[in-house]
């Protein structure tokens, strides 16, 4: 699961052992949060009816073999000791590996992509050419002259982010309803049955009523719940072990799997590699392989020793953990593996919000409102719409379903998918990025494919059982975001299809030709170069614009994280005397938007350091829009660069002046009734020359007087003589979304008085 409960940096390289101890411990409660509760529901779910049936241990045996095996293949070989390698710059997940491959072969699918981003210290991790003879060299040369290879490339990411979805809304479900039915078994009463559901029900609202509060307030209660429900399974496991069937260890052989190849179980092992950028790599191996998977085996081995010497004596109750339980212990075990349940259900609901935040980020879904809980910590998000979109379905899977088996073979669906195509992408990062034989990939892909096959195949053999439910929310969800995807590529090629060329606004003379009245136009723009048609639409119809004007794009690159002092890309467009400048914002998929005024002083106080650095706006000679990139340069922000230009806002007339040698100011010339009095305030060296003096002077000027949003508002249909399906992808879908969705982010806090849409139809 691709969760974001950030509590600390990305990975360290050199850590004491204090450290690596310490993360361990902290990984417990937001990496194995759903996989150490699994014991509540595999065993009920594999075979619940056959063991009450059966004369022998077959099934039993071949169960804990299939486990004990699938613990160690896949969780403790795979993830721990292969694919834990293959991080993003410390991030870990489905789209980190997608990640990857985009900055190793040129299969990105966001259109704005610079030579720029190229040049960010996070892009690349290796950036070695392969020579032109290796399979490698071929590999990476289709995948790049082949759209239909790129295209295929997407939609298995997606189809993984699907996955993680869907499991995002069955993972709470068949969890709390686990934990929840050892109600009945504790109380020892028939006809206490009927209250699992509507108990499940109300926990798994108040569940999601909490989460816009955030986890930084209880995240401190995860690791010790989970240590405490993992030491209680041990315990238990133990004792079964030793009271019921000393020799059930002998299951552990893998030829009783032969005899239950039908059966299948479900695993969460994808939790460790996406919460990678949390957590060093040494503390997750540690507390996997000393903690986490240990316990897993001997509550496993117990819930088979007791269920061994059981087959008929189930007193009418489900085959489960909880009847495995010494009956003095069931209510405290309860209230452990419903707190337990719950710590696994905040992991996974709160990465479900980080992957669709990830595919909003590289234009997969369409924007919502991303709310950060907490300032500390990173990764702290909450998505209003999602959230309650994910606690219908979730309460409508536990309410139509009411059983644990099926809601199994549904999360396990899920699960088995997210393995598989980790594995495919997986392969492409052994030959791509890691520069390893094209064997070794092959043979990565042949062993654990097979044994993910298997499962696959057995989860699709229930589909009408339950399984098919992850494949229609899926379903639904792949649609949204192909549709989104489609959208919005047709949208940008046609704004850069449509923009105006720096000549034409060059050709208006010095003057422009219209009036220039005081401020800061702010307009927000998809493309990286170029004039956007919307303002050249907005000239045509209304002749006057701001004193300076800053061209806008917030864009995205396939990189986790972008260094604040790498944000800011900055240059003039035209003459200096213009006062019109670019400016281009990058984030990582995982970098947190805030709406807040810093950001606006941010961007000023870029804007600010360009001009002080000397820079001036391009000459005749290079005047060609496509190249505006390419003159562009990295700013600093006063967040980062303490030492740079900071801007001042007082309010009054007769602001209080620092009296220090160090510092010089600019301020903006005094009008009558000053709202706020705006100054910049510069380093003593390097010197500046005059006219970025009156350029700093005259920004202040603007900066005081306000900035103006100027956003554009299209309307999409598809051109004539269109397909059926485009036009009904395009004018239905979406336009549908679009109407439906968060208008485009600025990163501002825009306020409604200083904005001004500009309306035009986008024929695509």
């Amino acid at each position: 699961m691709d969760l974001e409960n950030g509590f600390y940096q990305n990975q360290v390289k050199k850590e004491s052992w204090r450290t690596i101890l310490t993360l361990a411990y902290q990984s417990l409660g937001v990496v194995y949060g759903d996989l150490s509760i699994s014991p509540l529901y595999v065993y009920r779910s594999t075979f619940a009816e056959d063991i009450v049936h059966s004369e022998t241990n077959e099934e039993i045996y071949g169960v804990l073999s299939l486990v004990f095996w699938t613990l160690t293949l896949v969780p403790l070989l795979k993830y721990v000791f292969i694919v834990l390698r293959a991080d993003d710059n410390g991030e870990g997940g489905t789209f980190a590996l997608y990640s990857l491959l985009c900055r190793h072969a040129k299969v990105n699918s966001l259109p704005s992509c610079q030579l720029a981003d190229e040049e960010l210290s996070t892009y690349k991790k290796d950036i070695r050419s392969p020579e032109p003879s290796t399979f490698r060299a071929r590999l990476k040369s289709t995948l790049e002259n082949y759209r239909v290879l790129q295209r295929f490339l997407l939609l298995l990411a997606l189809l993984g982010a699907c996955m993680v979805i869907g499991d995002g809304i069955l993972t709470p479900a068949i969890s709390v309803f686990s934990a929840v039915s050892g109600v009945e078994v504790a109380m020892a009463k028939e006809h206490h049955k009927y209250v699992e559901v509507p108990v499940t029900c109300i926990i798994l609202i108040a569940l999601f009523a909490l989460q816009h509060y955030g986890t930084h307030r209880v995240g401190f209660l995860f690791a010790p719940v989970v240590i405490t429900w993992l030491l209680c399974i041990s315990a238990i496991g133990l004792y079964n072990i030793f009271h019921w069937n000393p020799h059930v260890y002998q299951a552990l052989s893998p030829h009783y799997i032969y005899r239950f190849l039908k059966k299948t179980q479900r695993g969460g092992s994808e939790a460790m590699f996406a919460d990678l950028g949390h957590f060093s790599q040494l503390s997750i191996k540690i507390a996997f392989t000393s903690i986490v998977y240990p316990s897993l085996i001997l509550a496993y081995m117990g819930q088979a020793a007791y269920l061994s010497q059981h087959h008929n004596d189930q007193n009418g109750y489900p085959v489960g953990f909880y009847v495995s339980v010494p009956e003095k212990l069931r209510w405290p075990v309860l209230v452990i593996a419903i707190l337990a349940a719950v710590v696994g259900s905040q992991a996974i609901i709160t990465g479900t919000f980080s992957i669709i935040k990830q595919c909003s980020a590289l234009g997969c879904f369409p924007r919502v409102k991303i709310v950060h809980t907490s300032s500390k910590f990173h990764g702290q998000i909450y998505i209003p719409e999602i959230n309650w979109t994910l606690m219908l379905l979730c309460l409508a899977v536990t309410i139509g379903f009411r059983d644990t088996r099926r809601l199994g073979n549904a999360s396990g669906l899920a699960v088995i998918t997210v393995m598989l195509v980790t594995t495919c992408l997986m392969s492409l990062v052994i030959v791509l990025c890691w520069h390893r034989s094209v064997l070794l990939a092959i043979s990565f892909v042949l062993f654990f494919g097979t044994i993910e096959a298997l499962y696959f195949s057995a989860s699709l053999i229930k589909f009408l059982e339950g399984a098919w439910v992850p494949v229609a929310i899926s379903f639904v969800f792949m649609i949204i975001m192909c549709m989104w995807h489609y959208g919005t590529l047709r949208t940008y090629e046609f704004d850069v299809q449509n923009k105006v060329s720096v000549d034409w606004l060059l050709s208006l003379g010095p003057s422009l030709g219209i009036v220039r009245v005081r401020g800061i136009g702010l307009i927000h723009t998809e493309i990286v170069s170029g004039i956007p048609a919307i303002f050249s639409h907005f000239v045509t119809n209304l002749p006057a614009f701001h004193q300076v004007l800053v061209f806008l794009c917030v864009k995205s690159v396939p990189i986790p994280h972008v260094k604040h002092e790498e944000r800011f890309l900055v240059g003039h467009i035209g003459p200096r005397e213009y006062r019109m400048y670019r400016c281009i914002v990058r984030y990582g998929y995982r970098d947190a938007h805030k709406d807040d005024l810093q950001f606006e002083n941010d961007l000023v106080c870029s804007l600010a350091e360009y001009i002080r650095a000397g820079k001036v706006g391009l000459d005749d000679s290079s005047r060609d829009s496509d190249n505006q990139s390419e003159e562009m340069v990295v700013v600093g922000t006063p967040s980062t660069h303490v030492d740079g230009i900071q801007l001042r806002e007082e309010d009054g007339l007769n602001p209080e002046m620092p009296s220090t040698s160090e510092l010089r100011e600019i301020l903006s010339p005094r009008p009558v009734k000053p709202r706020k009095r705006v100054r910049f305030v510069i380093p003593e060296s390097p010197k500046i020359d005059k006219g970025a003096r009156d350029e700093l002077r005259e920004l202040t000027e603007a900066r005081e007087a306000g900035v103006a949003y100027i956003l554009g508002h299209s309307y999409v249909r598809a051109k004539q003589g269109s397909s059926l399906i485009k036009k009904m992808v395009i004018n239905f879908g979406y336009d549908f979304l679009r109407r439906n969705c968060r208008a485009p982010s600025c990163a501002l806090s825009v306020p409604h008085a200083s904005t001004l849409e500009v309306g035009m139809v986008y024929h695509i």
